[in-house]
């Protein structure tokens, strides 16, 4: 960086923002300059809050010649467009995942990003919380792996009419929540292909929303890794669950919420689970480090990108009925 301080623009004013928010003024590194949101109202609030400018829409934001990096925290339909806006005016972006709804518009970024020299860096904290950690940590004591399980479930009832619950504003289920794949492809490598299946409940009255999502989606690793993935939420769910599963040949690990163990014949082991606080404010000194020092990012452009290959596999699988293998265009 040439600067002392990195001037930052702020799209977004929901729950993902404001700790943007919080981590960026608790770093004398960096300058909130301005924020962009959807309501003028609401961004006119949040500016307030966060002691910056509001500014009615995100193509003003992105022009501003006093702004040096664009973070990127709104709906997931609006990733590909602001990044590209922003990268074309010469910014450098952060970006909530997924980098793109669309898997042909990621990889665009990820080469304009490239051709213009600056930093694209796709937020995955799921990478720095206590489950995966510990996951990382434990994972040799199981032997040979052949099986893992994620579910993530999580009744809402009623469900919200907001863009979480929106076809196109929230995207594929496991495109929108990427982290859920994520995890696996940092721990386990190259995905040779994927089934999956996934329903939605209408809601009454707006085709647009949903009232339920569910998604199972079973995947053959390069390793000989079987893994199943199951995502659900909305009102026709019951039980909530948010279960991680690791079977190998030596034994297994099994974590339920915040709560781990390790099991062998006979003994059962807790395992401590780190905190799931203070993750945003992590990525965005890892990202400030990055910029003014050339440190390395915990996670890189390409390991996302990829991430999301394996779920565009899924979302075809799903509208086909058909095995994708990951290789495959």
């Amino acid at each position: 960086m040439g600067t002392a301080i990195v001037r930052v623009g702020l799209v977004g004013t929901g729950y993902a923002a404001k700790l943007r928010a919080e981590a960026l003024l608790q770093d004398e590194r960096s300058d909130l300059v301005a924020v962009a949101g959807n309501t003028l109202e609401k961004t006119q609030t949040f500016a307030k809050d966060y002691q910056t400018e509001a500014i009615t829409s995100w193509q003003d934001l992105v022009e501003r010649d006093d702004i040096d990096l664009v973070v990127i925290s709104t709906i997931n339909r609006d990733h590909g467009a602001i990044a590209r806006a922003a990268l074309l005016a010469n910014k450098h972006v952060v970006v909530e995942y997924p980098l793109a709804v669309d898997l042909a518009v990621a990889e665009e970024l990820v080469a304009l990003a490239q051709a213009q020299k600056r930093l694209l860096h796709v937020e995955h904290i799921e990478l720095l919380g206590g489950l995966h950690q510990a996951l990382k940590q434990n994972l040799e004591k199981v032997g040979h792996l052949f099986y893992v399980r994620y579910s993530t479930i999580n009744p809402q009832n009623p469900a919200p009419h907001k863009w979480t619950y929106h076809h196109e504003m929230f995207g594929f289920p496991l495109i929108g929540a990427l982290s859920r794949l994520h995890r696996l492809t940092d721990l386990f490598g190259a995905v040779f292909s994927v089934n999956c299946h996934q329903r939605y409940w209408e809601t009454a009255a707006d085709s647009d929303y949903y009232q339920t999502c569910f998604c199972m989606t079973q995947m053959s690793f390069e390793n000989g890794l079987l893994a199943q993935v199951n995502y659900g939420k909305g009102e026709s769910l019951w039980q909530h669950e948010r279960k991680f599963e690791v079977h190998g040949e030596s034994g297994g690990l099994i974590f339920d919420g915040q709560t781990g163990f390790f099991i062998q014949a006979g003994e059962t082991t807790p395992i401590e689970v780190g905190t799931r606080r203070g993750l945003f404010a992590k990525d965005t000194t890892m990202v400030l480090d990055h910029l003014f020092h050339g440190t390395p990012l915990y996670v890189t452009l390409e390991q996302s990108l990829y991430t999301l290959k394996v779920a565009d596999a899924a979302k075809r699988a799903a509208e086909t009925g058909l095995t994708i293998f990951v290789t495959d265009k």
